[in-house]
């Protein structure tokens, strides 16, 4: 029998995906392999080529939905002419990156977070994101994620 998924296994890899965000920018900044510290963000956390992944990022248009690996990497760091209004989210650069979850739906096989998160730059500026992320468990039981949407709060002009 699988063990239900925990709310601390889904705060383990929500400070993993943060700190890999961060991590790419961090990157970028000091010249570094951005590139490759993107794609490694994406291939350990996402399940592309092992499930079916739905994501759809915060500030994308046009080609909102990142069915494959390349289009996921292509949001993080911009530069695949498939998604020409792709800047590379990662590279803002991120400061931090904070979840707060509003709750959960745990099960052996499958588990869903759901609240804001928080990102913050490096004057200090901090803008607020809704999120579901969608979690699994891979053939070793690690947590990958295989639901990301992500949307700007709702304001009203």
């Amino acid at each position: 029998m699988v063990p239900i998924i925990t709310q601390e296994e889904i705060q383990e890899i929500q400070e993993k995906w943060a700190n890999g965000l961060v991590g790419i920018g961090k990157s970028y900044i000091e010249k570094k392999d951005f590139k490759k510290a993107a794609a490694e963000h994406v291939q350990k956390l996402y399940g592309y080529g092992e499930e079916t992944v739905l994501f759809k990022p915060t500030m994308a248009n046009n080609k909102q939905f990142r069915k494959t690996f390349e289009a996921a990497l292509s949001y993080f760091i911009g530069g695949n002419p498939e998604f020409p209004n792709d800047v590379g989210f990662a590279l803002k650069p991120w400061k931090d990156v904070r979840f707060e979850n509003s709750d959960f739906i745990l099960k052996e096989r499958y588990a869903i977070a759901m609240g804001n998160y928080f990102f913050t730059d490096y004057e200090g500026s901090e803008t607020k994101v809704e999120y579901t992320f969608g979690f699994y468990r891979d053939e070793n039981q690690k947590l990958k994620i295989h639901l990301h949407h992500s949307s700007v709060p709702y304001k009203r002009t």
